[in-house]
């Protein structure tokens, strides 16, 4: 879980556009990040499980 400080310093618009980095939108992590949707690789797979995001089915073969 990120700092609560980090999460609205990088809500903030940056000085210089290379400075914008993302946050997953549920945990504020920073690494593993699916720009797709918004969120890190472990809150993505954690809504796919609960099927909160529509489409999205665990592959199995």
């Amino acid at each position: 879980m990120a700092r609560k400080a980090l999460i609205v310093k990088q809500q903030k618009e940056p000085k210089f556009k290379v400075r914008k980095y993302n946050r997953c939108k549920n945990c504020g992590r920073v690494r593993g990040y699916i720009r797709d949707y918004g969120l890190c690789r472990m809150c993505f797979r954690e809504f796919a499980h609960r099927g909160y995001l529509p489409g999205i089915r665990k592959a199995s073969w």
